[in-house]
């Protein structure tokens, strides 16, 4: 338990995709390492990528930012999850579960009582450590939600109530005009919140920083605030991106394996790929296109937050043909969770937990399963413990036991279940050349992810510590230790 009010510490940035959630996670790994108590926190996150941790589920970005800070990832870390289902709407996750009553209020209405959550799981971590490493979402400037903005605006009051707080700007020079997006933030700031800004970061910098000048100065001449660091551009750090965004795949002309992964939609859990980008050894392709399948040694269905509306995409576009010429020819193709389902033979959704009721519609029918919709959703850590003899297209992972997480509603069944959990449930199912598994998070696994494609990748301790490093490099030590300490 914390026995003195600490600090509070929050990355606000110019827009999304400035940089906050790796800002953020180098915050946390810096501040553990310097030996402080340190947690992260969101408010609410907007994201279909999101890990199981105990109470249920809360964005990825908090989870790695738990790791980095050397904690138990919880659901107060963020309390409010908000995972797209289409362009108007939203699954709610409320303290790590799912709360359908929520998903149809209007959003003005909604907001009131995400709040009050939001600021009971903050006070109980602020009760629990020293420094709340806090990433605020989107801008703290859009000032047509300012009467309803908990998760930058309010979080930054509830601090000033649990001891001092500061915070950072974060803008993203890459994209061009970072001196004006970081002096309208701060302009279009509620006055009360202003004197929290300790100072700004230009983050994705490329070439010699000297040229900036004369612009900080001038920049802080017209608002008072200062530049602490300009943080170089880092094409291959290690972390998913955060926000839906996927990261271009490096060009490697010497890779060993060719991935696709398909892109539909309503692709989730993205993040999870993350180790085939790093690796040396494989070159991933984002396909959404059938012509970026050609050459692939492996292909990938995905997660899916909507799973009929992205086999519908997965037809219109054409691609099912090439996926069965793929399977035909004996060549590795895997379906991870939603994608799992839309290999089977029907998909049957009586209730509309998918979208839309309907009775069995057809799957690929590349595996002899069926699965049917049904609350509630399953979300747990789990376990898959492959069969000893696995067809050959898959025997490197034969007798492996591999943990991960599922996130899920179907109920799937059918013969050629080659995985099972711990409990006895099936896990996975294969035909041939065709594997289906219901395990997120298989592929960051070093002996799987080893026997897959023979690379080895750094572990998260080494990418949360060149971070930090990173970050180091840009402020400086005294300058961090003097923002994460009241």
């Amino acid at each position: 338990m914390n026995a003195s009010p600490g600090k509070t510490l929050i990355v606000w940035g110019c827009s999304s995709g400035a940089g906050k959630s790796l800002v953020s996670a180098a915050l946390c790994r810096w501040a553990a390492n310097a030996g402080l108590d340190v947690a992260p926190f969101k408010a609410q996150n907007m994201s279909n990528n999101a890990r199981v941790v105990a109470g249920g589920e809360i964005g990825s970005a908090q989870y790695f930012q738990a790791l980095a800070a050397r904690v138990a990832p919880g659901v107060d870390m963020n309390p409010v999850l908000l995972k797209p289902e289409r362009d108007t709407a939203s699954q709610v996750v409320l303290k790590g579960v799912v709360a359908p009553e929520l998903a149809t209020l209007p959003w003005r209405e909604r907001s009131g009582v995400l709040a009050t959550a939001a600021r009971e799981a903050f006070d109980r971590l602020a009760a629990r450590h020293a420094l709340r490493v806090v990433e605020g979402a989107g801008s703290p400037a859009e000032i047509n939600l300012a009467p309803q903005d908990y998760v930058n605006l309010g979080v930054a009051r509830w601090a000033r109530a649990q001891g001092s707080v500061q915070a950072l700007l974060v803008a993203d020079i890459d994209r061009g005009g970072a001196f004006a997006h970081l002096y309208g933030t701060w302009s279009l700031l509620p006055e009360d919140l202003r004197p929290l800004l300790a100072g700004f970061l230009l983050n994705k910098f490329r070439g010699d920083a000297g040229l900036l000048a004369p612009g900080p100065e001038q920049l802080r001449a017209l608002c008072g605030v200062p530049l602490l660091g300009v943080l170089p551009m880092l094409r291959e750090h290690g972390l998913p991106e955060e926000d839906g965004l996927l990261a271009a795949p490096p060009q490697r002309e010497q890779a060993r394996l060719r991935v696709a992964v398909l892109a539909p939609p309503a692709l989730s859990n993205h993040d999870e790929f993350q180790p085939l980008l790093a690796a040396s050894a494989v070159q991933l392709v984002w396909a959404r296109r059938p012509a970026e399948l050609s050459g692939a040694d492996l292909i990938v269905l995905p997660g899916s937050k909507q799973v009929n509306g992205d086999l519908a995409w997965l037809r219109a576009q054409g691609f099912e043909a090439p996926l069965r010429a793929h399977a035909a020819a004996g060549k590795p193709l895997l379906g991870l969770c939603g994608g799992l389902q839309m290999l089977g033979e029907w998909l049957d959704d009586p209730e509309g937990v998918d979208g839309q009721a309907h009775g069995p519609l057809p799957g690929l029918g590349l595996l002899p399963i069926r699965t049917r919709y049904a609350a509630p959703k399953r979300v747990r850590a789990s376990q898959a413990r492959f069969a000893a003899e696995l067809p050959a297209a898959w025997s490197v992972w034969a007798g492996l036991r591999v943990p991960g997480y599922e996130i899920r509603c179907g109920r799937t069944e059918g013969p050629g279940a080659v995985a099972w959990a711990d409990d006895g449930q099936p896990l996975a199912w294969a035909q041939g050349s065709v594997l289906g598994l219901y395990l997120h998070g298989a592929l960051e696994q070093p002996a799987l992810l080893r026997a897959l494609c023979g690379a080895a990748v750094d572990g998260l301790d080494a990418v949360f510590d060149r971070l930090a490093e990173h970050l180091e490099g840009a402020l400086g030590r005294d300058k961090l230790m003097r923002l994460c300490t009241p």
